[in-house]
């Protein structure tokens, strides 16, 4: 059918533009006819789909068909599956998956396996569930089966279709998911970066690390803010010079930055050394720059000004107790022009009472609560 062709690639189309992440798996999502089925439905090798009833849907529909269908091959179903029921694992996953695209906001289609029921549960809560309905209360059975094929099938030839799998083949396709899953999973960084993910996405994969920001990618674009070159309209730009169009050219300035690290007791001198090296990836990361390094406890024990191309050196003197104040007075009186204030500490101290009117940016091993400024947590 041509015309159905066309339409799932304006779905294809469609869903790259308003679920980038789903469109992008589904980009490489296998699709066959299969006329002995109702609807559709993914074993995370190929979305098999009746034309008929993909021909009737709306576009959005058929994202929503072609996102389920992405999601089900990142899974790793053989990998995930364990020892469960396969075609109950598979309704588990289905209807999890499902319940996570209708919270994204995609249209439901009939015939998708969705149930109010397991709203907001894992694909693993949803098997045990359903495992539980399956129970006979008259002979406490459960009717198992060992592949995630329709539970019509017969027994026999599914037992005779599995012996036909080799040990090798079905290897194979646990590497083929499993890098599906890899793939899957490293775009989905990217898209936890950009602040882009899809919401509730966490409940299938391994996220204890994407959740996490990069303090260093976090402090660029902190750094971003104010290191900008600046415009001047004498020289103008000459690009477009010869059309009688007068721009504004760019001139580069040095980054004024001012850091302060904390030397107070409570800062041991591993946190120290993490502080220094930090610190001095910065500078080899940062261009055309000044540097005035504050090392402070309950006061000022030393102020060093760097120049771009300059090492790192500098003691650490302090050990006593921890008062942010004498930072925030120096600064006042001695460096007026700050735009940015980098403090690394472990947060236990007095902090200043007024709010100042540059921006300050706390350096810490963990989350504390602060009176102003922002938190860059030092993963």
């Amino acid at each position: 059918m041509p015309k159905l062709d066309k339409k799932i690639s304006q779905a294809k189309a469609k869903l790259l533009v308003d679920y980038p992440y789903f469109g992008t798996l589904a980009s490489q999502l296998e699709l066959a006819v299969n006329e002995n089925i109702e609807a559709f439905k993914c074993d995370g090798k190929k979305l098999e789909y009746n034309d008929d009833y993909l021909d009737a849907l709306e576009l959005s529909e058929i994202e929503f068909i072609l996102a389920n269908g992405a999601m089900h091959q990142a899974l790793a179903h053989e990998s995930r599956k364990n020892n469960r029921s396969g075609w109950l694992w598979q309704m588990a996953t289905d209807m999890a998956i499902n319940d996570m695209l209708v919270e994204n906001g995609m249209e439901l289609p009939y015939g998708a396996q969705y149930r109010v029921r397991f709203k907001g549960m894992y694909a693993e809560e949803i098997y045990a569930e359903l495992k539980s309905d399956m129970i006979r209360e008259e002979d406490n059975l459960e009717y198992e089966a060992d592949d995630s094929d329709d539970v019509q099938n017969n027994p026999e030839q599914k037992q005779n279709d599995k012996q036909e799998q080799t040990k090798e083949e079905l290897e194979s396709e646990i590497l083929q998911e499993q890098l599906a899953a890899e793939q899957a999973i490293s775009l989905l960084a990217g898209e936890f970066k950009k602040g882009e993910a899809p919401k509730t996405i966490e409940r299938f994969f391994e996220l204890d690390y994407l959740g996490k920001i990069d303090w260093r990618e976090e402090l660029k674009v902190a750094i971003d803010r104010f290191h900008k070159d600046d415009y001047v309209l004498i020289p103008p730009n000459k690009k477009f010079l010869y059309l009688g169009i007068y721009l504004p050219s760019c001139v580069s300035n040095r980054f004024k930055l001012v850091i302060a690290v904390d030397s107070s007791g409570s800062v041991d001198e591993k946190l120290l050394n993490e502080f220094l090296s930090e610190i001095n990836f910065l500078m080899s990361t940062v261009g055309n720059y000044q540097i005035d390094l504050l090392v402070c406890d309950d006061k000022i024990h030393s102020h060093h000004t760097f120049y771009s191309g300059d090492s790192l050196e500098c003691k650490l003197q302090g050990s006593g107790a921890t008062d942010f104040r004498p930072v925030f007075e120096f600064i006042d009186k001695e460096l007026e022009d700050t735009k940015l204030l980098l403090y690394f500490t472990d947060l236990q101290g007095k902090f200043p009472h007024a709010e100042p009117v540059y921006d300050v940016k706390w350096i810490s091993p963990k989350e504390e609560s602060v009176p102003f400024g922002e938190i860059i947590v030092l993963n």
